[in-house]
């Protein structure tokens, strides 16, 4: 390692001091229970909420989406568009929220802060080698440093999983602290692609390192893969926050990014939250969606709360 404990929170100094140590620490953590930690999604999956509440939840949700572009043929026009989208997500209905951020390729990451500026919609941006994260150190900080001289505010960086799964995680460690430094002020989502990992033991291993590391917020996936968010994953990460809180006393958040398309699904994971971080956590500070087709879901689930009838895909924009 190379010497980054620095980064480290109090209290955690010796434990990321060489890679023999971060390792007795990340596997003495407690193991997952696979079968309580499926039973309780199953359950959480079937909670309900009072009909007044749901649009006070689908608005929640709204403002937690980082609405998301990451196709290579991405244009600036095509940012631009999803900018105005984030601003006003539906403009038959003012009172939408915006959403949380646009997240977008560094080389668009100045597009989108010139349509964002002065709405308070965050632009965040991929880097380190998305979604891969396989190339060289200085390519994944010259990546990163790329988007943060745009004006990108959050980076959402890939960890490299093949150090990771082969127990190099002194190397993960340094990295993720070395990406973190360039980001400067800008905060740092380190994405742990979990559909990659062994299993939920991995996840919580990942998400402390991870954390120890110094990062803003633990993210699922980059949504180019499958499995992406589950359920049972992202509660696995919403204990390490919780967990990291409790040690600390410093909030962490948690993005729970691809494959959740539906305003059903959404709500889901918002109680997750409750349950098992916490109320102070139903806040896009420490929650977020990454999503490119969830809004409009949302928009039309909250209409039909509104109007009392669903209203087509076409009525209504998708990003």
């Amino acid at each position: 390692m190379d010497g980054h404990d620095g980064h480290a929170a109090p209290g955690f100094g010796d434990v990321v001091k060489d890679e023999a140590a971060l390792r007795r620490f990340l596997h003495g953590l407690p193991g997952v229970d696979q079968v309580g930690l499926e039973r309780r999604s199953a359950m959480l999956a079937t909670r309900s909420i009072k009909r007044e509440s749901k649009l006070q939840a689908l608005d929640m949700a709204v403002s937690m989406i980082d609405l998301t572009t990451l196709e290579g043929a991405d244009t600036p026009g095509k940012v631009r568009s999803l900018c105005a989208q984030a601003r006003r997500p539906d403009p038959d209905h003012p009172q939408v929220p915006p959403v949380a951020a646009v997240c977008v390729y560094p080389d668009l990451a100045g597009v989108a802060v010139e349509a964002l500026r002065g709405s308070g919609v965050a632009v965040a941006a991929v880097a380190t080698a998305f979604p891969s994260g396989r190339s060289s150190r200085a390519v994944k900080l010259a990546d990163t440093a790329l988007a943060v001289e745009a004006g990108a505010s959050e980076i959402d960086m890939v960890i490299d999983r093949g150090a990771f799964l082969t127990g190099r995680y002194g190397a993960v460690y340094d990295e993720i602290a070395a990406v973190k430094q360039a980001c400067g002020s800008a905060h740092l989502k380190v994405i742990l692609e979990t559909g990659e990992l062994a299993g939920y033991d991995d996840v919580r291993r990942a998400s402390w390192l991870a954390l120890l590391a110094g990062a803003d917020v633990i993210k699922t996936s980059t949504g180019k893969i499958s499995p992406a968010a589950t359920l049972p994953v992202v509660q696995v990460m919403l204990q390490a926050v919780r967990d990291w809180e409790r040690a600390t006393g410093r909030l962490r958040g948690v993005k729970a990014a691809g494959g959740i398309r539906t305003a059903k699904d959404a709500i889901r994971h918002l109680v997750a939250v409750n349950e098992i971080a916490g109320p102070a956590w139903l806040t896009p500070q420490l929650f977020r969606f990454g999503a490119s087709s969830l809004l409009g879901d949302l928009l039309r689930q909250r209409r039909t709360q509104l109007e009392g009838h669903y209203e087509s895909a076409d009525r209504i924009g998708s990003a």
